[in-house]
This record gives C-alpha cells, sequence and structure tokens, in this order.
C-alpha cells in the first residue's frame, strides 16, 4: 500500500479497515485535488478559476435513505420515525466491511479535518473519499488544522464516502441503493451510492446536533450569524426564500457563518470552516459575496456553461435547481477570524408569509419564541413548484427538521432557557407579503426589512409602544424608522378587515394543527404561546 501526503505519524487506513488500497493519499492541497479531479475527467475549469463537477443521480440528499443506527447509545435519545429512520448494528457492520472490501484496489483520498471553531466543542474528523473532489468539498467546508497540526492528528469521527458503492436492499437493509447511515457507537458516518456532496456536510452537522444538546447543554442550530463592530452578534433562522442569506451579509457586520452554529452560553461559534451556497439564479448584482468567491479553489457543482464557453449559466437549472458553490469561508473578505462571536443580543427567526396574516416585525416573549421555533413556519407561493397553485404553509421544526437527531422541543427549551440566561431579544420578521395575500397583497420591501433589523440591533425598539396581535399575541411596535407606520400593523394594511381575520385565523388553525405532533413533550409555557384559532375555523 502507498501512503502519500501529510498524515498523523503512524497512521493508515488499514486501521480503518481499508486493506489493499492502490494509493491513499492523504491531506492534498486544493490545487493538487483539482489537478486529480481533472486528469481523472471528472471536472472542468470555470473562466473564474472554479472546479466545476456533475454529482450524477442525485443531485440533493435523499432524506429516506438517511439511517441513525439503533443501539444502546441511541434507542432512547433519538426521536426516531420518518426523519430518523432506524438501522441495526448487524446490518451496519455488514455494510462497513463491504464498503471496505469495494475500496481495495481503489485510490483514496484522506483528509484530517475538524467542526466547531470554539476549541472547546472541537471535533475531529477524518473524511475518506473515492473521488478527489468530494475530498476538495471537505477541505472547502469543514475547518482546516494547520500543517504541524497534522502530525499528531487523532480523529474522533470517520466519514466513509464511496458513490459508486451499490448497497442491495434485499441484503443490505437499506431502502434503495444509496445510503448515509450515522453509528453514534462506532463514531462512523457511512456514504454510498450517491456522490452529493451535501451528505458529508449534514452527516457532520446531524452528529453535533445530538452530541452538543444531549451532552454538553450547548444549543446547535441551523442559522446563520454576525457580528456588528461593537461586538454585538446576531442570529438568523429561516427556511429556503426568506432571506437569510441575504439580510445576514450585510457589509456593516461581520460574518460569522452562513449555515450552522453552537451557542453553549459563552459563544455563538461556526461548525464550518466554510459555505456552501445555493447558486441558482446567481449574480454579481443580487449576491455579490458569493459570486466573488467563486474562484480558484471553489467547487461547483451541477451548474452549467453558456454555449460554448466556461462562463457558468447560473440561471440554467437543466441538471437541477439545487445548484452549489462549495467554498472556504476564507474567500468572503468580511469575515471574523477565527469564526466565534460572543453571547447573541438578537434573534431573528424569518418567515416569508405569503399569507399577508404575520406583522413585518414582532418581539416573542420566550414561550412564544420555543412556539415559533418548534414551529418553523414559512410559505411557498404559486410558480416555486410544479403543482403549486396557490399559497401553502411550510413548517421545518427548529428551521432544519431533517438533521434533528433530538425531539424538537428538547432544542427549543435550551433556546428559552439561553435566552433568559442571556437576556436575549428574538424578533419575528415577516419578509413576506402585507396588504393581502400573494397575489392581491405586496411583498414587504427589502430596505423596509433591514430599517426594521437594524432599529432592533440598535436597540431602538425598546422604548416604542408595542401592540398586541389579536390570534397570534405577538407584539408589533407601533413605530420603527424609515418604516412607514402603516406596515407595521398587518390587518390595517388590508381594504378588507374581515377578510383578514378570516385568513389569520386559517393560518392560526394551520399552526395548531402542525403543533399537535409535538404538544405531548412541550411544557406549558410553549403550549400557551399557540395563536387563538376561533370556534368558526
Amino acid at each position: 500500500m502507498n501512503e502519500y501526503g501529510v498524515k498523523a505519524d503512524g497512521a493508515t487506513v488499514a486501521d480503518l479497515g481499508l486493506k489493499n488500497v492502490a494509493a491513499a493519499y492523504w491531506n492534498l492541497s486544493p490545487s493538487e485535488l483539482i489537478e486529480e479531479t481533472l486528469l481523472s475527467g471528472q471536472g472542468t475549469l470555470t473562466d473564474t478559476g472554479a472546479l466545476a463537477v456533475d454529482t450524477g443521480e442525485f443531485t440533493g440528499r435523499s432524506p429516506k435513505d438517511r439511517f441513525i443506527v439503533c443501539d444502546a447509545k441511541t434507542e432512547n435519545a433519538v426521536w426516531w420515525g420518518d426523519i430518523n429512520i432506524k438501522f441495526t448494528p448487524e446490518n451496519f457492520d455488514r455494510l462497513y466491511d463491504k464498503v471496505c472490501a469495494y475500496f481495495q484496489n481503489k485510490e483514496v483520498y484522506v483528509r484530517d479535518s475538524y467542526a466547531c471553531a470554539d476549541p472547546k466543542h472541537r471535533l475531529n474528523v477524518r473524511v475518506v473519499t473515492e473521488y478527489p473532489w468530494s475530498n476538495l468539498f471537505a477541505n472547502n467546508l469543514f475547518l482546516r488544522p494547520e500543517a504541524s497540526e497534522l502530525k499528531t492528528f487523532s480523529p474522533e469521527w470517520t466519514i466513509l464516502c464511496a458513490p459508486e458503492f451499490h448497497a442491495d436492499p434485499k441484503k443490505d437493509g437499506t431502502r434503495q441503493h444509496n445510503f448515509a447511515i450515522l453509528n453514534f457507537t462506532r463514531k462512523v458516518i457511512l456514504i454510498g451510492g450517491t456522490a452529493y456532496t451535501g451528505e458529508i456536510k449534514k452527516g457532520i452537522f446531524s452528529v453535533l446536533n445530538f452530541l452538543l444538546p444531549h451532552e454538553r447543554n450547548v444549543l446547535s442550530m441551523h442559522c446563520s450569524a454576525n457580528v456588528g463592530k461593537d461586538g454585538n452578534t446576531a442570529i438568523f433562522f429561516g427556511l429556503s426564500g426568506t432571506g437569510k442569506t441575504t439580510l445576514s451579509a450585510d457589509p456593516e457586520r461581520k460574518l460569522v457563518g452562513d449555515d450552522e452554529h453552537g451557542w453553549d452560553g459563552d459563544t455563538v461559534f461556526n461548525f464550518e470552516g466554510g459555505c456552501y451556497a445555493k447558486c441558482v439564479n446567481l449574480s454579481h448584482e443580487t449576491e455579490p459575496q458569493i459570486f466573488d468567491a467563486i474562484k480558484f479553489g471553489t467547487l461547483l457543482e451541477n451548474t452549467d456553461f453558456y454555449d460554448s464557453t466556461s462562463t457558468v449559466d447560473y440561471a440554467n437549472v437543466e441538471k437541477t435547481e439545487n445548484t452549489r458553490a462549495a467554498y472556504p469561508i476564507h474567500h468572503i473578505d468580511n469575515i471574523t477570524v477565527p469564526s466565534i462571536g460572543k453571547n447573541p443580543k438578537n434573534i431573528f427567526f424569518l418567515t416569508a408569509d405569503a399569507f399577508g396574516v404575520l406583522p413585518p416585525i414582532s418581539k416573542l416573549t420566550p414561550g412564544q419564541a420555543m412556539y415559533h421555533f418548534i414551529s418553523g413556519y414559512t410559505a411557498k407561493v404559486a410558480g416555486t413548484e410544479v403543482g403549486v397553485t396557490e399559497p401553502q404553509q411550510t413548517f421545518s421544526a427548529c428551521f432544519g427538521a431533517a438533521f434533528l437527531p433530538l425531539h424538537p422541543t428538547k432544542y427549543a427549551e435550551l433556546l428559552g432557557n439561553k435566552m433568559r440566561e442571556n437576556n436575549v431579544n428574538v424578533w419575528l420578521i415577516n419578509t413576506g407579503w402585507s396588504g393581502g395575500s400573494y397575489g392581491v397583497g405586496s411583498r414587504i420591501k427589502l430596505r423596509y426589512t433591514r430599517a426594521m433589523i437594524t432599529a432592533a440591533m440598535n436597540g431602538l425598539l425598546d422604548n416604542v409602544e408595542y401592540k398586541t396581535h389579536q390570534v397570534f399575541g405577538l407584539a408589533m411596535p407601533t413605530a420603527v424608522p424609515d418604516v412607514p407606520t402603516e406596515l407595521l400593523q398587518p390587518r390595517a394594511a388590508w381594504a378588507n378587515a374581515d377578510a383578514y381575520d378570516a385568513t389569520a385565523n386559517k393560518l392560526a388553525a394551520a399552526f395548531v394543527k402542525n403543533f399537535q405532533k409535538y404538544a405531548d413533550n412541550a411544557n406549558a409555557e410553549i403550549l400557551a404561546a399557540a395563536p387563538k384559532v376561533s370556534e368558526a375555523v
């Protein structure tokens, strides 16, 4: 066996059960991994120097093929169901051995990295991949040890990623040929049958979503975070289409991270060392930071070129709308180094309410914050997906249900406790519609949303008068600098108050129905924060 590159003294892939591989390339530089990809014919350089690849059959995660091994460590801790699907230890062990055997006589790429920018919570991760560009992804998205640290690196978790290995569902216990399986006892993530690199990133996110809240009382969060010049940290939660990336990318504030963070009561810290940005319809005008970050060292997934050029056509969605760019965070200039902030002063829940019901800004009590955190609401509008002809409610617990091994109330109670301990304000921000539902009302202007967030962060809403929303019980400020006062009270913004009341009650009923599956585990404070639905609904 030939093993090349910088690695820990005495380390070998044979320790992982990978025997008789043709070669193991340890911790290659981005330039070397890009060269390996180009020589193998698996990628193309764009005119900005980025490496463009296709992930093949899967251009996104496959949630129904994500499993967690059910054993003594997880059986009574994990929130089992459609999100966390049980896998037996016996099936895992057999499948692990089959993947190791598959790697015989093949070249593999090994990356030593870690998650969590706060040294108190550092998690060392060794990633072994079949493709060099998968290893480039790991280099870009995880945190990168110093060269001197590699000599003594000891992994706590290991990821094996074999895109061309296909499972046999009847023999291996999988649903189909692809799989991503977490084993908390063996501390291994096993990925096969899919080249979509997001499975690598989200696998470790799921691990941290179990370990940090369950074992360390640290709140793990699917959010972005930034820091002001005065050290004031702000956190932004929001599902796709709510403006999370746009609103957290503030030229007056430094980015901590754009997707995954922990909050331990002393710091807010980035889990990652990079960004995995959506780039459909990307332009310099709309997202200059992301656009400029796509240069040499960046991995572009499933994009296409303008004819007869190496220029990326970001509007082309023939392969998928989930086109992505994976780049190290230092490709963005305006960042914190290291990726750590102080305890937050303000948290923003972003929702694009296409029904025009929720106020553009409201202040939440701890109970309301926990309730809306568990709900994770936004709305899809007509035309965003095939078959969507009118606004539809979307709920995703804690704004990231697909990655939560524990019951959502566990994360919500941690949020409530840390809110109280640190005197944090939580704001619900509607970036959607006002004056009517989608098709009747108008979308709230970005400059007004920015003005409301700025006012909240600068303390300008601390002493203003508030009114209470009649259905959702939310505290709505009556005045915000640079924002029309008629926008702040959503019922008054509608031409027909009765139509508003009917729509508000329908949305409230949807909240209540969605929350039923969490109610048995929720405390009285959370339950009391539910919206009040009229009997007519």
